[in-house]
């Protein structure tokens, strides 16, 4: 019954936004509240439930999605973005643009958080789609897939991390393998599939189209490219710094305030003021009057966002995971299948990677001994399955969908698949690796 529960509001969500044409915040409200009716919490508790979903999203994301919109734009205004998109272009031609993007997401997504680095990669993902005409999805989706897959595999990223230690596995030796997983599940799942999808129609956000500048007025090759990716170098030093000298505690005080990412974000913008605001002949002024235009622009996706955390919030808080965890705790398959498939299970009811592979950790944790499996590729295992077919319950899925400017066939058609083709890719290559390790 909890099951048909969850697919009945999940269908009801979509039925108000595609058909009945609704705000989707407010459908994510509406359906929120009735989910929670159905799944049997308390009346009193239900409006706990919004706003702590609403917080915890809305705290995590709003400093980051609104300084990284900033930065984006100023980045593009500066003509920094058509900077990077003509040395890119240079260097490996519109044939392997994709490769390049690819690379990119993947170098900056092993320290950055997937929503951070979402934000501050889309733009030059515009840049290259408005500059040279291509489509926005096949030039996209290769560097996206890069990041979601860091996200969900890579240690030092909160699920994969934190999977090491409920498991005792060893963090440099799952990143080893993580790598070894990791790599064909971008290529497959980012410019193979992304290939066939050079037809679906997207205008991503005016915010990121840039004006076409005299190349006389750009800024420098250097400046363009170490402004725009500030924020991936600072918060890889500061993740990087503690494994190269001893700090003592107060220097790990301050390397964890610096390393935040909403510092990094602030401390970023604060210095692109600089080299891409002031150094560019802009006033103070017309920098904020860039940073107003970025914030309209993002604000209903902050909203959608949030929406649809209060909604994996009423889904946590109802115990729709641990219902399902249960349902599928005594299936007798191999050990590695059985935590993706838990996972995976978990991910689509509920929506967050984080909490589907913290959940089924929390099951299996206990019998791993028992199972004969190794440890690292179990905490792999889990990561792919919590990737699987994110949609409409998934901030992520929201995010791709309001920046790319898709409809929800659409999204589902390009983000959709492409988070299922890294969940099995995954899978595979742990199966793979089990025969060997």
């Amino acid at each position: 019954m909890t099951l048909l529960i969850v697919l009945l509001c999940i269908l009801l969500l979509i039925l108000l936004i595609t058909w009945g044409k609704c705000n989707p915040f407010l459908a994510f409200l509406v359906v929120s509240i009735v989910a929670a009716w159905g799944l049997g919490i308390p009346l009193e508790r239900i409006n706990q439930s919004i706003q702590k979903g609403l917080g915890d999203t809305l705290g995590s994301l709003t400093i980051i999605i609104t300084l990284g919109a900033m930065l984006g734009k100023l980045v593009v205004e500066s003509g920094a973005a058509q900077k990077i998109t003509s040395v890119l272009m240079k260097a490996f031609g519109p044939r392997y643009i994709q490769w390049a993007l690819m690379i990119t997401g993947f170098v900056a997504g092993i320290p950055l958080f997937y929503n951070v680095g979402f934000v501050l990669l889309v733009p030059l993902i515009f840049s290259v789609v408005y500059q040279y005409k291509l489509p926005a999805v096949y030039i996209g989706l290769p560097m996206l897939a890069a990041l979601s897959v860091t996200h969900g595999f890579l240690p030092p990223h909160p699920s994969p991390t934190a999977l090491v230690g409920q498991f005792n596995a060893s963090l440099g030796v799952t990143l080893l393998y993580g790598l070894v997983v990791a790599i064909p599940a971008i290529i497959v799942a980012g410019p193979i599939f992304a290939s066939t999808l050079k037809k679906i129609p997207s205008q991503p956000l005016q915010t990121f189209q840039p004006k076409p500048i005299p190349d006389n007025q750009l800024p420098g090759t250097l400046n363009s490219f170490l402004t725009s990716l500030l924020p991936v170098i600072l918060l890889a030093a500061t993740t990087i710094l503690p494994y190269i000298i001893s700090l003592g505690d107060k220097g790990n005080s301050l390397l964890t305030f610096f390393g935040d990412a909403n510092i990094v974000m602030l401390a970023a913008l604060i210095m692109a003021v600089f080299t891409l605001g002031i150094a560019q002949g802009k006033s103070i002024k017309t920098i904020m009057d860039i940073f107003g235009e970025a914030v309209k622009e993002v604000a209903l996706i902050i909203l959608i966002v949030a929406g649809a955390g209060i909604l994996k919030q009423v889904f946590v808080d109802s115990g729709v995971s641990n219902e399902i965890a249960g349902l599928v705790k005594g299936w007798r398959i191999h050990p590695l299948v059985l935590g993706w498939l838990i996972a995976t299970i978990i991910r689509v009811c509920i929506g967050s990677a984080t909490v589907a592979g913290l959940t089924t950790a929390g099951i299996l944790a206990p019998v791993i001994a028992q199972l004969s499996v190794n440890p690292n590729l179990m905490v792999l295992s889990i990561g792919a399955g919590s990737l699987m077919f994110s949609h409409v319950n998934d901030a992520g899925f929201w995010l791709f969908k309001e920046y790319f400017n898709l409809s929800i066939r659409d999204t589902i058609r390009s983000w959709s698949v492409m988070e299922t083709i890294v969940g099995i890719m995954g899978l595979i290559g742990v199966l793979i690796l089990d025969l060997f390790v």
